[in-house]
């Protein structure tokens, strides 16, 4: 057996011991279950979340749902991408419980913009990108998360929202066009700053 195999027997046998104990009652492995993830799970909830605090109430009903389903998980998979699938989900009903107030560029505001290239990524920060992201209306950030972020297929998004597959593949085109927009006025700002 290699060390990876070793590592990733050890791994599973440690989450299985974790998830007993949390399903016995014991809040110790609870606060370590919530600990353990709750920095990751809450980077992944802010990228569906209009800002901190939808994002930690994204998580924190993530983390209801986590507890209260722990029962049903089986220890042949990661215990981490179990938890995240929970959180993504949660991202996802809590958007079609808003669904009322989402808001969207009217198609011909989208349609007149030039292509950009992307290149503008590598002057910027990732909190920059991240906080771009959530600037996007709620229809476009959510289908750029599942399909650029999540590898979610427009099928999955389409089946997910309760949305065609066409209008996933038109919220993450327009996604894509607002977010070049944004990187060519930052990148424009950063050059006029060093010229």
């Amino acid at each position: 057996m290699s060390d990876i195999q070793q590592t990733n027997k050890e791994r599973s046998l440690a989450e299985a011991q974790l998830v007993k104990n949390c399903l016995a009652g014991r809040a110790e492995s609870q606060e370590l279950l919530y600990r353990r993830y709750a920095s990751k799970m809450f980077g992944v909830c802010l990228r569906y979340a209009k800002n901190k605090m939808e994002a930690e109430d994204i998580m924190q009903e993530g983390f209801i749902k986590v507890f209260q389903n722990l029962k049903n998980f089986r220890c042949d998979g990661s215990l981490e991408g179990w938890v995240r699938r929970i959180m993504v989900n949660t991202a996802i009903n809590y958007y079609k419980s808003n669904l009322k107030y989402l808001q969207t560029l009217d198609i011909d505001d989208c349609s007149n913009r030039e292509n950009v290239s992307v290149e503008a990524t590598d002057n910027i920060s990732l909190k920059t990108l991240l906080t771009l992201i959530q600037k996007l209306p709620e229809g476009y950030r959510m289908v750029f998360n599942l399909y650029v972020i999540e590898g979610y297929s427009h099928k999955e998004i389409a089946n997910s929202l309760g949305i065609s597959e066409n209008t996933s593949k038109s919220q993450l085109s327009r996604a894509r066009k607002v977010l070049q927009e944004k990187l060519k006025t930052i990148n424009a700002v950063c050059y006029e700053q060093i010229a």
